[in-house]
């Protein structure tokens, strides 16, 4: 049995983590934590955890084998690095962190201790993505040189306005927005969202970026439109893009498109579908309808299985750290006029 603790209990993780762990037979709900003695007593009993407390540092002395940490993403740092240290296999809510030296501090203090952290990039738990991953390593399109990466999600009420989404009005908690709009804290389009397309993209490809060049428009500093250019090692240049232009209800876009020396592979995530294409031909990738409708039930199975001696990490930390220091970089960017900045490193 695996003794699971929840740092940050908040709307997301009353409507996804908590649940897809409370599924799990193997799983024992241990400790909880959030601020507020009425809302953290509501989802303790609501979901049969043993012991609840505002202060993390309770629930992590209970010694818990895995920790989530949903808390807001400049409190990653802190909660993911006493987690790890209180012996936890953890789960981090993306993005990891809004600091590049932090997010490799994380994954360097989990290499020490010899603990899986792993990050909530549900896009990378859907079928078929391993397989695409390990014929793009193969080389199925040769070396690649280049690469489209466009994200448009239903997000402008949590990066806007005073209202949010319209489902929070029957969700178990419904959240204070500005948990989503203060820019020093991650704040905005990119960090919100583009921690999936970009993780998404760096995890498929394998690519390094080392130089950015960005702009960002939308509301005062908070961002709803990004779109930016990378460098890669090796020559490969990436264009990322991305907006919270889909009315709400609408499914996610996703779509990157990968160009190598020997073809080209599409993946469109909002419409089920995946084309490869070289000299011998086009090839469809058998996807039923629905198969990459999002989810984050994935990494949350992952964790619990890793903890297990099982399983496999397909959001790592390492690629969560690049995809932090790619945000940085684009911001930095976006800030001063688009002039390139490089990418930070390990």
């Amino acid at each position: 049995m695996i003794r699971a603790a929840m740092i940050g209990a908040g709307w997301y993780a009353a409507e996804n983590h908590i649940p897809a762990l409370a599924r799990r037979a193997d799983v024992v709900l241990d400790g909880v934590c959030r601020l507020g003695a009425e809302p953290l007593e509501r989802v303790r009993a609501a979901f049969g955890f043993a012991f609840a407390a505002e202060d993390y540092r309770a629930v992590l002395a209970r010694r818990p084998d895995v920790v989530v940490v949903a808390s807001p993403h400049h409190l990653h740092y802190e909660h993911v690095m006493a987690a790890l240290d209180a012996g936890a296999h953890v789960l981090c809510e993306k993005p990891m962190t809004v600091d590049p030296a932090q997010a490799y501090a994380m994954v360097a203090h989990a290499a020490r201790l010899g603990r899986h952290l792993l990050l909530a990039n549900g896009y990378q738990y859907l079928p078929h993505l391993p397989e695409i991953r390990r014929r793009l390593a193969e080389g199925v399109i040769g070396r690649i040189e280049h690469v489209t990466c466009t994200f448009v999600s239903a997000t402008r009420p949590v990066f806007e306005g005073e209202t949010g989404f319209r489902r929070w009005n029957d969700s178990f908690f419904r959240p204070a927005v500005t948990t989503w709009q203060d820019p020093a804290n991650g704040g905005g389009f990119a960090y919100g969202q583009m921690s999936h397309s970009i993780a998404m993209m760096l995890w498929l490809t394998g690519l390094a970026p080392r130089t950015v060049a960005a702009y960002g428009s939308g509301t005062g500093a908070i961002d709803l439109a990004d779109a930016a250019t990378v460098l890669c090692d090796g020559g490969a240049v990436a264009a990322l893009s991305g907006a919270a232009g889909m009315p709400e209800g609408g499914r996610a876009l996703l779509r990157l498109i990968i160009s190598g020396n020997a073809g080209m592979m599409t993946l469109d995530f909002d419409r089920d579908a995946a084309m490869i294409h070289t000299p011998a031909g086009a090839e469809h990738v058998p996807i039923v309808p629905g198969d990459w409708v999002y989810n984050c039930i994935g990494p949350v199975d992952a964790l619990a299985d890793l903890a297990q001696g099982r399983g496999e990490n397909r959001a790592p930390a390492t690629v969560g750290a690049t995809t932090v220091s790619v945000l940085a970089a684009m911001r930095a960017s976006s800030r001063n006029g688009g002039i390139p900045q490089s990418v930070a490193a390990p």
